[in-house]
């Protein structure tokens, strides 16, 4: 597998993205329509993609677009809070995780890799 970030290790204004950060997520997104379309991958993952269209990153029209050329073959899976229900209706699979227990409770801070 293979693992391409865009965005920056900064934190996003929900509603007032700056450009650049706009522009980071626009580039992943062609990106990821770039790997669809070559059809060496069977899974695409698009981590936190439903929060980049929550926060103003990427428009939904985009993303549906992309979920709307997908190959039979490929696996989408498009992750994050906030999905949008035109996201939703598209999907083939749709799973809501929720929180049971966090070590966050006990006083433990956010790890790298695992909360970020």
């Amino acid at each position: 597998f293979r693992i391409e970030q865009f965005g920056r290790d900064e934190f996003v204004r929900k509603g007032d993205p700056e450009e650049v950060d706009v522009r980071l997520a626009r580039e992943g997104l062609r990106r990821a329509q770039e790997i669809i379309k070559g059809g060496e991958w069977d899974v695409v993952i698009l981590d936190e993609v439903n929060v980049a269209v929550d926060y103003g990153l990427l428009s939904l029209r985009d993303v549906i677009e992309l979920v709307e050329m997908k190959p039979p073959h490929v696996e989408l899976i498009l992750t994050g809070r906030y999905a949008r229900e035109e996201i939703i209706e598209k999907g083939d699979l749709v799973t809501e995780m929720v929180e049971v227990k966090h070590p966050f409770q006990k006083g433990v801070l956010a790890r790298r890799g695992i909360d970020f």
